[in-house]
């Protein structure tokens, strides 16, 4: 059972797995306190403890021990997952319970689990082990020096993942969306996600001391004690530009809604719960959804990521600025998430790039 633990003192949230008597899991407990202790959010750590619940589900139905399984009991896991019911295979293009996608999340999470024990001093299998490509300073994986420190495979067991462009909203659709608000404060919450590509949670977490009018641009400052628990997703700060139409937006909301109100948050409940606390991830999620149902558009906040960094990929803004705008720490993420160019958009580029502008030379002979 999955069992959400909430301290006593700083109300700081985390969660645990529980045996069928209640009991914790030792094991589950002892890595979910390590990803904790490397200050991994609190949804990290509830899709790791989900993803470890099923695990030990699947261990107690094979009667396996967690410490003696091999990569043979990981494959059966992998079926067990994508059976929709007992007794049934799912063949190449049938309907599984759980996506590939799904899927190769849960095993980020045993193998995880595993590393995180052999690192422990426990003895595991040594296939189960995630094996690392190996950077300066990274940990040294078993066997290291009989492969003298060559990148090997970093999971024996992983499903292929159909490449998909992320969703984004037509011109039109955003302009609906970001019209629809009749608060100030959510009219420029929507606004600073559309242009600046920025998360929630690094929204959430603004303070006004980040927003610095004056020279156009805002901070995003990773914090661990936001009292809404909002994450920032990033090791160090960083600063992204906005416009003075995006300036006048903050202007307009700090004098006709947020006034004299003392709070250093930048978003905060104006007027229901208690007032002048930041505003929470569930909150933002009731506006969307009255904004989807005024607007009939179907779209989520990080929809407005998407097309912000797909818009600039297309205007031909270079890979690794868009990288520095969206606070990825390479651009080889951005890269990946976000070069989905069709047919026009490669007709496009050429154009820009004269490729298709110049007039073939005729061959010698």
């Amino acid at each position: 059972m999955l069992q959400r633990v909430v301290m006593p003192v700083t109300d700081a949230e985390s969660w645990t797995v529980l045996d069928d008597d209640g009991s914790v899991l030792e094991p589950v407990e002892s890595y979910l306190t390590h990803l904790a202790a490397l200050e991994r959010s609190p949804n990290t750590q509830r899709a790791y403890a989900s993803s470890l619940k099923l695990w030990f589900e699947f261990l107690a139905v094979v009667e396996v021990e967690w410490a003696e399984v091999t990569v043979d009991d990981v494959g059966r896991f992998v079926a067990w997952l994508r059976a929709p019911a007992p007794n049934v295979i799912v063949l190449d293009g049938g309907t599984a319970r759980r996506s590939p996608a799904t899927v190769n999340r849960h095993l980020a999470a045993v193998f995880g689990f595993y590393e995180h024990h052999a690192r422990s001093g426990v003895k595991v299998a040594s296939e189960l082990v995630a094996w690392k490509r190996i950077g300066r300073g990274s940990y040294k994986p078993f066997l290291h020096h009989v492969t003298s420190g060559r990148p090997i495979a970093t999971r024996p067991v992983k499903l292929t993942v159909p490449r998909r462009a992320p969703l984004t909203l037509r011109r039109e659709q955003l302009v609906q969306v970001l019209g629809a608000p009749v608060r100030a404060r959510d009219r420029f919450l929507l606004a600073l996600l559309a242009e600046t590509g920025m998360r929630v949670g690094q929204a959430l977490g603004l303070r006004h001391a980040d927003f610095v009018s004056r020279a156009k641009q805002v901070r995003i400052v990773p914090r661990a004690d936001n009292a809404n628990g909002a994450r920032a997703k990033l090791r160090s700060p960083a600063t992204v530009p906005v416009t003075a139409s995006l300036v006048r937006c903050y202007s307009d909301y700090m004098h006709t809604e947020y006034g004299d109100l003392d709070s250093d948050y930048v978003f905060v409940n104006l007027w229901s719960g208690r007032v002048g606390a930041p505003l929470t991830y569930d909150t933002v999620r009731k506006m969307v959804d009255r904004i989807r149902e005024v607007t009939r558009v179907e779209f989520t906040l990080h929809m407005l990521r998407h097309t912000h960094a797909t818009e600039l990929i297309r205007s031909g803004v270079a890979i690794d600025v868009v990288a520095r705008l969206l606070t990825h720490s390479s651009s080889v993420t951005t890269s990946q998430i976000y070069v989905h160019l069709d047919v026009e958009d490669v007709r496009e580029a050429l154009h820009r790039a004269g490729v298709w502008d110049r007039s073939p030379r005729p061959r010698e002979i």
